[in-house]
């Protein structure tokens, strides 16, 4: 008799544990005694009470969920309002929530890279552009990291429609690419600027506008931004930032806003009430910044090898990914959740622990977390 379809999987599964490349999901209970360096909760704000009952509040008036996609009942005063407050926030004409970053960043790049155009896109970009320049009709060429020459040179061999597309700040290691530079480069060709600023928004900028605006950017007709609403806001949700006639550009071409349910009325609510609260407390931004610099400083200090962060996310390196294994379990022993970065989310090869810094740990946690992640090194 013929065996399962799908034993393929076995032998995939054999060769992933002999890699030490094995994922599992880990439920969390909703308390928890771990001190949290893995999750990006930047600014602090997904427990802030004032967030959790905007959440609760859209819940009760909107209902649990959006009903259907955005062009037909997905589309509530609360996103609208939303959409209004983050554009004007992060300096933008116009804003299209979507419900996730990963969703924002297929429905941008999709949408602009027609066929017949180029899509330059940095080796370490994120998974969610990857997969937008897969999914495009247009020709991508990757170039090497956060390097505008290279850019330049991609450009060059295309005539027509172009557009360049890269994370501000990259998950990995927390490098930010040289913005402006990269902007002046899409400028000479008169090529698209995408940027994916999911690490930007709320630790970058004036008052956590984001790396687009520090830039000097924001409000630029050539410029568009993606963001999520998971990260520093705390909610859940992506969005798409950039001039009115793009954003009613993706309403009518991008397949992930069109086909997809609207993002739910709680999560719009909760995002909504985080960005107000950055108004009213952009030190928030500068706070968490402030961390990953003594994060980084005392890990340095430590003898480990770390990177610099440009933002909030503190990367260090493991000898191996069995090692990196090893080293996040023995952290979490300890009291201490880290980040795993392992093949294939590192597009270097090199396995490392992943430390996001928040605007809510205090000089004595921050202390308390380098002290575990040293006693526990491979």
């Amino acid at each position: 008799m013929a065996g399962s379809p799908f034993d393929w999987i076995d032998e995939q599964a054999r060769l992933r544990a002999q890699a030490g490349l094995v994922r599992t999901l880990r439920p969390r209970p909703a308390e928890s005694h771990l001190l949290d360096l893995a999750g990006n909760d930047y600014l602090g704000l997904t427990r802030h009470p004032e967030v959790t009952a905007a959440a609760a509040a859209a819940a009760h008036r909107w209902g649990a969920g959006a009903t259907g996609s955005r062009l037909v009942t997905g589309t509530t005063e609360l996103h609208a309002e939303l959409e209004r407050d983050l554009a004007d926030f992060c300096g933008f004409e116009a804003a299209l929530v979507l419900s996730s970053g990963y969703a924002a960043n297929l429905a941008a790049v999709t949408a602009l890279a027609p066929h017949g155009s180029l899509i330059v896109s940095d080796a370490g970009n994120h998974a969610s552009l990857i997969d937008g320049c897969r999914l495009a009709r247009g020709t991508t060429q990757v170039v090497p990291h956060a390097d505008p020459a290279a850019v330049r040179k991609a450009l060059g061999t295309h005539e027509g429609p172009a557009v360049v597309v890269s994370d501000s700040v990259f998950s990995v290691d927390g490098d930010a690419t040289p913005l402006s530079e990269l902007a002046a480069v899409c400028r000479e060709a008169g090529a698209g600027l995408l940027v994916d600023d999911a690490h930007g928004l709320g630790v970058l900028g004036d008052g956590g506008r984001g790396a687009p605006h520090a830039a000097g950017l924001a409000g630029s007709a050539d410029t568009v931004v993606t963001v999520t609403l998971s990260k520093s806001l705390g909610s859940q949700g992506g969005a798409v930032l950039g001039p009115a006639k793009v954003i009613a550009h993706l309403v009518n071409a991008a397949r992930t806003l069109i086909f997809d349910t609207g993002l739910a009325p709680a999560a719009a609510g909760s995002a909504l009430a985080a960005l107000r609260l950055l108004r009213r407390e952009p030190e928030r931004a500068a706070r968490a910044r402030a961390v990953a610099t003594k994060l980084h400083e005392l890990l340095t200090e430590e003898g480990l090898s770390a990177v610099r962060p440009d933002a909030a996310v503190v990367s260090v390196r493991a000898p191996s990914p069995e090692a990196a294994v090893r080293w996040a379990a023995d952290c979490r022993r300890e009291g201490l959740a880290v980040g795993c970065f392992r093949p294939p989310s590192v597009p270097d090869g090199v396995s490392r622990l992943r430390l996001t810094a928040r605007a809510d740990l205090s000089d004595a946690q921050v202390a308390e977390a380098v002290a575990t992640i040293s006693r526990t090194a491979p």
